[in-house]
């Protein structure tokens, strides 16, 4: 099984090129699954191939609001020019209606890199796995971006 898994990760790495990344990108990640969320987001790249996410959210989740603080760590592989997809780990804690919650997340996303101005666009998932003091044990939502590329 081990082997396979290796195999399954040599040859997706391996016929995917990866992209060079935005050094900065500050925006909007909008969307959401139990309500309407909004986050500040903030990328920064750790490398030409990967990055890290950070955000500050909001939510209205029935009648009572959330907030939370969320970092993912991301690899990016170019598809096409400046058509990317991207994919990582995270971790958020937040509040929800005045309880404290800890989760983990993975996210899966497309972006673009506009090559006539500095902005990017994207769709993306986080599905989020709640590890304390949860309502919700998972959660999973769909959420487009669009930020601003600075520092080249």
């Amino acid at each position: 099984m081990k082997k396979l898994a290796l195999t399954f990760l040599v040859l997706l790495f391996g016929i995917t090129a990866f992209s060079q990344i935005s050094t900065n990108t500050l925006g909007l990640r909008l969307g959401g699954g139990f309500g309407f969320d909004w986050e500040a987001s903030f990328q920064r790249a750790c490398s030409e191939h990967s990055r890290m996410e950070m955000g500050l959210g909001m939510g209205i989740y029935s009648g009572y609001n959330g907030l939370n603080v969320s970092s993912t760590y991301q690899w990016v592989w170019n598809i096409n020019g400046g058509f990317n997809w991207f994919a990582g780990p995270g971790a958020q804690i937040g509040s929800r209606a005045g309880n404290f919650y800890m989760g983990l997340h993975g996210q899966v996303g497309v972006e673009y890199l506009f090559s006539e101005i500095p902005i990017q666009i994207g769709i993306d998932t986080r599905p989020t796995i709640s590890v304390a003091n949860a309502a919700n044990s998972f959660e999973i939502n769909v959420n487009t971006s669009i930020r601003y590329i600075f520092g080249k």
